[in-house]
């Protein structure tokens, strides 16, 4: 039945369009002079006529979404190949454009069904594709772009109507690439690790300041990418990209986050940790450009700067892709050993550049709700000023890499999720005992109230222990650094591109590890417990005959009060340093293998 409902509908648009003698399908919002988004059924159907239309176009259904209906994606191949592999072999780099995962933020939705026509009917645009393929999701959060109004954005300067921002669990899908807890970020992950994009354009609206730009951006933060996309990105492909928008007339600047409370203070680079959409695609070293254009800006001109900046990107791009290929990919895997990755950062507050920022003066008066000073942005008083611009991230944790991460098999949501993203893992072919590095759980904090489904955990603090742990056949195995030379050679190497994800999801210190979205939190619970009257007496003991923990006791009394006045507290201060205490409370269970041993393995 659906099938029969996009073909009536692919049907009657061209039976509209030779009825006109027009060759250029319009899109709904060009049928409403720019005050329309299409709704989720008519960028289906337009996206199938342009696949009926030209062969370079394919309309794909990839996996489901919380909404029962499938992910969409439209490939635009100059050569018409439509496979991922057969294209790489052919040195062509992937751009990934993203839409509608906030669908009450529609204008990449729009704009990017006027691009697919585009790059089909203008030649100009046509010679993109020579290096270049093309896919596009059109419109992620299905269920959002379901829930058709025109009052939750109230914020937004049109159109009419449009999607909401929560999906059909009310997740927000810019939040859940990690966590993967909806049907959607799971199929768009399948789609993102089979086509392995180069780059990725994800098209949003801000919230926020006021000020003169139509359009601003940010990329994947630059201090988390190697220094060899970097150096390419920061000093040529971002002014370049700058530039040539500012001779179309479509003054841009980074996207707007107040370093304080008006962008006066300065705006700060976004960090983009891997729970959103370009913090993820970093892990898999794809450059991630999100697009934020203007709340208050009429829609129309919204949508042709998305337009703009995505053709302009390609434009600045091409000229980059040959290198891409032939230097930044080879020097990513001779570049050397890392011996430690960071998995958390900080803003350096030390370091900023001095930028032009076009801008309202920012003043206050009476608010006529309540009597109160309010903020408001003078629109009659524009201004042009030099402000800082804090964009240097520095390194807070470090950890060394071990050889292997082994994962008990009963932990089988992140193993789930690791498998997804692409990571290799093996299976024990055996019972093993192996030394690892364990870590205990010594502190964290947890949000008061729940954040997109989970009482997320943050400032995580762990004890490393070493110690032998009992491994069974089955239980997985991720080999992160080898010897370089095979068994014996004390020089060693990593596949480098394939345990960032890994590594940012099980290290328990990582803001966005598995850990802290609360994949572990049964560690976090003592399972054993001793009756008080009981343990008096066993305690006793302990104390009469090991003179260490004896001492060890009286010097915690004397740095904590607390502890000196309250006798349970010294009971259950003995029961947790005895040997009945239980091991596992607090073991987090992935353990780190940091010596060169040849594991058993099944083939």
């Amino acid at each position: 039945m659906k099938n029969k409902i996009y073909l009536f509908l692919v049907v009657a648009m061209m039976a509209w369009m030779g009825a006109v003698g027009q060759n250029k399908p319009l899109t709904p919002f060009e049928t409403s002079k720019g005050k329309q988004t299409a709704t989720y059924d008519e960028c289906i159907s337009y996206y199938r006529m342009l696949d009926s239309m030209y062969v370079e176009i394919k309309m794909l259904e990839c996996g489901p979404t919380d909404i029962g209906k499938n992910l969409n994606l439209v490939v635009i191949s100059s050569d018409q190949d439509f496979e991922p592999v057969s294209l790489r072999k052919k040195n062509k780099e992937i751009i990934l454009i993203n839409n509608g995962i906030h669908p009450g933020e529609p204008d990449g939705i729009d704009a990017s069904m006027l691009l697919a026509r585009d790059l089909m009917q203008k030649p100009e645009l046509h010679k993109l594709l020579d290096n270049i393929v093309i896919i596009i999701v059109p419109i992620y959060n299905i269920d959002g772009a379901l829930v058709r109004n025109s009052t939750s954005r109230v914020n937004q300067n049109g159109p009419e109507s449009f999607g909401f921002r929560g999906n059909a669990e009310n997740l927000d899908l810019n939040r859940d690439f990690i966590k993967c807890d909806s049907k959607n970020a799971r199929s768009w992950e399948e789609i993102f690790q089979r086509w392995k994009p180069s780059f990725l354009i994800d098209n949003h609206v801000s919230d926020g300041a006021d000020y003169q730009y139509t359009l601003t951006y940010f990329v994947t933060q630059h201090n988390k990418v190697y220094k060899d996309i970097d150096n390419p990105l920061s000093r040529k492909i971002l002014p370049a990209l700058k530039g040539t928008l500012e001779q179309k007339g479509i003054i841009n600047c980074p996207y707007v986050e107040e370093y304080k409370s008006i962008p006066d203070s300065g705006i700060v680079g976004f960090y983009d940790s891997p729970r959103y959409c370009t913090g993820y695609a970093a892990l898999f070293n794809c450059i991630g450009f999100t697009v934020e254009t203007h709340m208050l800006k009429p829609f129309d001109k919204r949508v042709e700067a998305t337009y703009q900046f995505m053709i302009t990107l390609m434009e600045v791009l091409k000229p980059f892709m040959q290198y891409w290929r032939n230097n930044l990919y080879g020097s990513l895997f001779n570049s050397g050993c890392y011996p430690t990755l960071p998995s958390t950062y900080t803003l350096d507050t030390t370091k900023f550049d001095t930028i032009d920022f076009k801008g309202y003066e920012a003043k206050y008066k009476k608010s006529e709700v309540s009597g109160y000073q309010r903020l408001y942005y003078d629109r009659n008083s524009p201004y042009s000023k030099k402000i800082r611009y804090y964009n240097e991230y520095k390194v807070v944790d470090k950890t060394i890499k071990p050889f292997y991460y082994v994962i008990p098999q009963a932990w089988y949501k992140p193993i789930d999720l690791l498998k997804l993203n692409g990571t290799k893992l093996k299976r024990l072919s055996k019972d093993t005992v192996l030394k690892v590095a364990s870590y205990y759980i010594k502190d964290y904090e947890t949000v008061k109230r729940p954040y997109e489904g989970h009482y997320l955990h943050y400032n995580t603090k762990i004890n490393i222990v070493e110690q032998r742990i009992q491994y069974h056949k089955g239980d997985y195995v991720i080999t992160t650094k080898l010897p370089l030379g095979g068994e014996g050679d004390e020089r060693w190497c990593e596949p480098v591109d394939e345990d960032r994800y890994a590594f940012q999801t099980l290290e328990p210190e990582a803001p966005d590890s598995y850990f802290n979205w609360n994949f572990f939190d049964a560690i976090l619970m003592q399972k054993e417990w001793y009756s008080d009257y009981v343990f008096e007496d066993i305690a006793a003991d302990l104390l009469k005959n090991d003179k260490t923990l004896r001492d060890s006791l009286d010097a915690a009394k004397t740095k904590d009060a607390k502890l000196a006045n309250d006798g349970r507290a010294q009971l259950d201060w003995v029961y947790h340093h005895s040997k009945y205490y239980e091991k596992t409370h607090n073991l987090y269970p992935v353990g780190k293998v940091m010596e060169y041993v040849k594991l058993p393995l099944e083939d």
